[in-house]
């Protein structure tokens, strides 16, 4: 091989190096279709109003709100629900376990609060496909926080 295919390959590989470490480097965008589907943060923030006046107002649950800082159950549901939904939000609460422990919450209870969810995210008129979506993602919380 003659000295300049060798200085082009040496080239090519360090060219090839240098971009490969810039890849490495740059964070994976996160996926934040499912906050943008949902409207943003003021929709979210929309719907975690109209939740917590459905679950207020639902005689099955409202018992569990006796004790709560009602304003910041609003502010900790609206990072949740931004953060799940890739929207950039840190959620600052305390793990579900802890916040649901001694509640003595049952899975009708859990059944109740998808419900006045899902009627919140109807009235703000996010569709099936996307509500499915958010539930999916909070779901798993179930275990956490149904103790019966």
């Amino acid at each position: 091989m003659n000295k300049f295919r060798m200085q082009q390959a040496a080239l090519g590989l360090a060219l090839a190096c240098v971009l490969g470490l810039a890849q490495a480097q740059t964070p994976a965008t996160p996926d934040d279709s499912l906050f943008r589907a949902l409207g943003g943060l003021p929709v979210i923030e929309r719907v975690v109003q109209d939740f917590m006046d459905n679950m207020l107002a639902d005689a099955r649950i409202r018992h569990t709100f006796d004790n709560s800082n009602v304003k910041r159950v609003r502010e900790k549901l609206v990072e949740q629900f931004c953060q799940l939904s890739g929207g950039g939000c840190v959620y600052t609460g305390d793990p579900m376990r802890e916040v649901h422990q001694g509640l003595k919450l049952s899975n009708a209870d859990f059944n109740a609060l998808v419900e006045d969810l899902q009627l919140a995210m109807d009235k703000n008129g996010i569709p099936s496909r996307t509500q499915n979506r958010l539930l999916a993602l909070l779901a798993p919380m179930q275990r956490e926080t149904v103790s019966r």
